[in-house]
């Protein structure tokens, strides 16, 4: 079979590899469409995995069923998580699913940027998903990205009336913005320094948007939401950005900081202010069952019509090229493979 490789940041190959084959509570799916994910495009989280099938935004068919898979058969169209907890442990019980020590333990092998992907019996049983025949492919793959961020708006404990301000309009950051109008939020702010990033997001529903490098994003948030953004989303982790964005949080408000961040990485952020505004600062990493239930839910009711975000549709022998074009942003929304 066919795999894209990473072999280093940047560099992508299309392999022959062995087709895996399902053991005792595992499935093999025939890969039909991967999202390319932020996280798959940042060259320090990369170097920590090559070589390496990336890919796990995955929507397929099921071929074949290890022995004991009762729930699914070839011919079903899935999608698959990547990783799955336990359900039992500590963690677990606490809906902190991506801390069980089981969570990272599953995996898909080798990757979701394959033509086959053989899928862990953990993942099998407690969080593969059947697709509702409306749902497309494409539609299978957005359930990850929009259960992580169902989990940031959850912990970002979004109320009616709130104001909203999403810092970084990428695909992650235009799926917080929905999400949290769902949730109540009166207003939603922007900030992204891509003026096609900004378009897309005046034209699916942000209220006003703002080019961080035409000025102070803390008084233009506080200018149209006086006192500030009552939530606030962070998605770039460089520390001006992250800064800025803490700035422009109005007193009680939350700030969930989205993306994963470089070990090396440090925000030189004062506590004063944070604590007489008695800010709330939370992390969001990826989402667990819970949430992937509720995403393909509300993907499959028309809530969200997560295929807006796609801009582009690029076979597997163009890996490369799809990874390229999700790097350089702009134009390009969000990349979807299709195999």
């Amino acid at each position: 079979m066919k795999a894209a490789l990473a072999l280093a940041p940047g560099r992508i190959e299309v392999v022959e590899m062995q087709t895996p084959r399902p053991g005792p509570g595992e499935i093999l799916v025939a890969m039909k469409a991967v999202g390319l994910c932020g996280s798959d495009v940042h060259p320090w989280y990369v170097a920590t995995k090559v070589p390496a099938v990336l890919g796990h935004e995955t929507a397929g068919v099921v071929v074949e069923t290890g022995a004991g898979v009762a729930h699914l058969r070839p011919g079903d169209r899935v999608f698959v998580h990547h990783h799955a907890p336990c359900g039992a442990c500590r963690f677990c019980f606490a809906g902190e699913a991506v801390l069980c020590p089981d969570w990272k333990a599953s995996r898909l092998h080798p990757g979701g940027l394959a033509e086959y992907v053989r899928v862990a019996a953990t993942s099998v049983s407690r969080d593969s998903l059947l697709l509702p025949p409306h749902v497309s492919f494409t539609g299978g793959a957005f359930v990850e990205p929009v259960a992580c961020a169902l989990k940031a708006v959850d912990r970002a404990l979004v109320r009616p009336g709130d104001g909203a301000l999403v810092v970084g309009l990428g695909s992650n950051g235009l799926l917080l913005g929905w999400l949290a109008r769902l949730a109540g939020a009166r207003l939603l702010l922007g900030s992204d320094p891509d003026p096609a990033r900004r378009r897309f997001a005046r034209d699916l529903g942000f209220d006003a948007v703002v080019d961080p490098s035409s000025g102070s994003v803390p008084e233009w948030a506080r200018s149209v939401a006086p006192g500030g953004a009552d939530v606030v989303f962070v998605i770039p982790t460089a520390a001006p950005a992250v800064l800025s964005a803490i700035d422009a949080a109005a007193p009680a408000a939350r700030v969930v900081f989205f993306s994963p961040v470089a070990p090396d990485t440090v925000w030189p952020v004062a506590p004063h202010t944070p604590y007489f505004k008695d800010l709330t600062f939370r992390f969001s990493y990826s989402s667990g069952p819970l949430e992937t239930r509720r995403s393909l839910d509300l993907i499959a009711s028309g809530a969200l019509p997560v295929e807006r975000l796609v801009t582009h549709r690029l076979p597997l022998e163009r890996t490369a090229e799809a990874f390229a074009v999700a790097e350089a942003g702009g134009e390009a929304l969000k990349v979807v493979v299709e195999i």
